[in-house]
């Protein structure tokens, strides 16, 4: 499926491609890679609200402020969330990324190899092979809770928002 009208990059809209997700759909599996190469889908994470941070790329200054926000916010959301950033950057480089910013406390995934989150997700930017900024938070039982995808490609996501909603998931 794809769809016009809905982001924008420097002003410029873009194409979506893959099937929307809105609150209240049961979260929908995917695949994606660890910094090792390992697989990983939404059953490795069973049990566990999720917050899927996804960004286009961990080397620009939007997606690096937003990986490091949500870094710094995971130890107050307790064990029973678990904060995933997924981008189509190669397994590799989120590894170097997260060495040179000390992130510890999250998972970086990659969806480079076939765009299996960014297709079942919706979030996949058909003109630049990119996923577009987005946040899902997922419950324990894998209900979306909340889904935000950001208008403008380069603006900030709605961090109060995404963190009351998945402290009301995990609760």
């Amino acid at each position: 499926m794809e769809r016009t009208g809905i982001i924008t990059f420097k002003g410029v809209p873009f194409t979506l491609m893959g099937n929307p997700v809105e609150a209240g759909m049961k979260a929908p599996d995917f695949t994606v890679r660890t910094n090792d190469l390992s697989l990983r889908s939404l059953a490795d994470y069973q049990g566990k609200t999720l917050i899927f941070s996804v960004v286009p790329s961990l080397d620009t200054g939007v997606c690096d402020l937003q990986t490091r926000r949500f870094n710094n916010e995971a130890a107050a959301l307790g064990d029973g969330v678990r904060i995933l950033t997924i981008s189509c950057d190669l397994p590799f480089a989120q590894a170097r990324w997260c060495g040179m910013a000390g992130a510890t406390q999250l998972e970086t995934l990659s969806d480079h190899f076939d765009l299996s989150f960014g297709l079942a997700y919706g979030v996949v930017i058909k003109e630049l092979r990119l996923l577009s900024r987005s946040i899902f938070v997922v419950n324990p039982k894998g209900v979306v809770t909340y889904a935000q995808i950001v208008p403008g490609v380069s603006d900030e996501v709605d961090f109060d928002a995404a963190l009351k909603a998945a402290r009301a998931a995990a609760a």
